[in-house]
C-alpha cells in the first residue's frame, strides 16, 4: 500500500503556512537514501523548523516529494538496515539526535558524547556490587581522579 501524494502534500502546507520556507527542513524517509549520522544532525540543527515525512507501509507516492521541495530543503534519509513499517520511530531518533545539540539542551557543548571520548563501560555507585557472593567492581583507574589516566583507560576500552 502506497500512500497518496496530495494529502501529504496539504498536510506538509498547512503545517508551515506561519513559517519561513528558506530556514525549513523537510525529512523524507527511504531504506535506499543515504544513512542518517551525527554530522546530519548537526546540519538539521541549523534550521529554525524540520517537518518530518513519516511514511507507512510501502511509502509515499514519489510525486509528494517533487511537490514538497517547493517548501524548503529536503533531506532524504535511511536510519539502518531495518525494514519497519512507518517512519516514526527513525523520526523520533532523528529528534533526540538533533535535540541534543541545540544549545542549553544538555547543559554544555562538550556533553555531547560524541565530541569526547566516551566509554562503551560506564560505571557508578556503590564502588563495589555483591552478587551471589561475588563481588563486581569499578575499574581503579576511575576512582583517581587522574582525568588523564582515565581518558587513557576510555581509548583502550573504546577500542576493544
Amino acid at each position: 500500500m502506497v500512500m497518496t501524494a496530495l494529502p501529504v502534500v496539504r498536510a506538509v502546507k498547512k503545517s508551515l503556512a506561519r513559517r519561513k520556507k528558506e530556514r525549513t527542513a523537510l525529512v523524507w524517509f527511504s531504506p535506499s537514501a543515504p544513512a542518517f549520522t551525527n554530522t546530519e544532525a548537526d546540519k538539521l540543527a541549523k534550521f529554525d523548523d524540520i517537518v518530518f515525512v513519516c511514511g507507512r507501509y510501502e511509502g509515499i507516492d514519489d510525486r509528494a516529494l517533487s511537490l514538497l521541495k517547493t517548501f524548503g530543503t529536503v533531506k532524504k534519509y535511511s536510519v539502518g538496515e531495518a525494514t519497519l513499517t512507518g517512519a516514526e520511530v527513525p523520526a523520533m531518533a532523528i529528534v533526540d539526535a538533533v535535540t541534543r545539540r541545540l544549545p542549553g539542551v544538555l547543559g554544555k557543548d562538550e556533553s555531547v558524547e560524541e565530541r569526547r571520548t566516551a566509554s562503551p563501560a560506564v560505571y557508578t555507585r556503590p564502588e563495589v556490587i555483591v552478587w551471589e557472593k561475588k563481588k563486581y567492581k569499578v575499574p581503579p583507574v576511575l576512582l583517581t581522579g587522574n582525568h588523564a589516566k582515565i581518558e587513557e583507560w576510555k581509548k583502550a576500552k573504546k577500542k576493544k
